[in-house]
């Protein structure tokens, strides 16, 4: 028995059959990333471009948004809380990442080294990481209380420091909630680092120190410029976490949050006051826009300076 093909079916097998390789699995590709395309075009995308617009108007939840075009963004940048808050979100951002990156690739770096109780020890710093964020907040908020309550000042009392203010402080308060910040992803970076370091291969530090090469030259020459790609990754990583901070802020300084004096106000809780206090949709869009910005600009500048190096 025969199979008559139709002339517009013939056509397309012929075309089909008439593309090379490399087209039809480029084709192929797009056909199984059509549908998550179009699901993050619709969750996604959708979206962000109506935040864009909504930030152009007056909302309140209640009446029909109203364009007012630029002015959320001329009552933005006019307001002086805006810009304290700005200060403040930089600050987590300039002072927490490096602190981080730093502080966890040395941990890793001697932890790799370890062989008795090394997978106890790298769970125990991984640990915080699984914690959430409330409950992690709530527990240094108790370390930070005054004594005989608050565990580190305690700590103080006993080496004849005289008791800190810590969160009720405008100038402590900042560096408290970051030191809690950096500790609770301090476990996530660490794997990261180990797991970057264990990629090296080990023929490269055999051959360094056959040259000669000492522990320092071989930490500059070899593990630091492989560990390139994982570095890159968790500067971007981190940065991104400190510009978005809110759970450590809001839980710690619950009484108050982002004080005292708005002190330790990020963005990302100055958007959700606006939003879901004070019911003004268009003008925490014009904020969100603002932070989208931000990320945006910063993650962009991160890759291509730690790239191009």
């Amino acid at each position: 028995m025969s199979v008559t093909l139709s002339p517009r079916s013939a056509g397309a097998s012929g075309v089909w059959a008439r593309l090379s390789i490399s087209t039809k699995q480029i084709v192929w590709a797009w056909t199984f990333l059509a549908l998550p395309v179009l699901f993050f075009a619709i969750v996604r995308f959708y979206p962000t471009l109506e935040g864009f617009y909504l930030s152009t108007t007056d909302w309140d939840l209640l009446n029909e948004a109203r364009f007012v075009g630029l002015d959320n963004y001329r009552k933005l940048f006019a307001d002086p809380v805006f810009w304290q808050v700005f200060r403040n979100t930089f600050a987590y951002l300039v002072f927490g990442t490096p602190i981080a990156i730093l502080l966890s690739f040395a941990i890793a770096y001697y932890l790799d080294r370890v062989t008795f109780l090394h997978g106890l020890i790298r769970a125990l710093y991984f640990l915080p990481y699984l914690t959430t964020a409330a409950a992690m907040a709530w527990v240094w908020r108790w370390f930070y209380q005054p004594p005989p309550i608050g565990v580190i000042n305690s700590i103080l009392g006993s080496v004849g420091i005289p008791a800190q203010p810590f969160l009720r402080s405008i100038d402590q308060a900042l560096p408290a909630i970051m030191l809690t910040a950096i500790w609770a992803h301090l476990g996530f970076q660490i794997i990261i680092f180990m797991a970057g370091l264990r990629a090296i291969p080990t023929s490269y530090y055999e051959a360094a120190r056959i040259d000669g090469l000492g522990e320092g030259a071989i930490l500059t020459r070899i593990t630091i410029p492989l560990l390139k790609p994982t570095t890159v990754f968790l500067v971007v990583f981190s940065s991104i976490g400190f510009l978005r901070i809110f759970d450590q802020v809001y839980n710690m300084t619950s009484n108050d949050p982002g004080g005292p004096l708005n002190s330790t106000k990020p963005l990302v809780l100055m958007i959700y006051q606006t939003a879901f206090s004070s019911y003004q949709m268009g003008y925490a869009a014009a904020q969100t826009v603002v932070l989208f910005v931000i990320l945006f600009s910063i993650s962009m500048a991160q890759l291509w300076i730690l790239r191009s190096r």
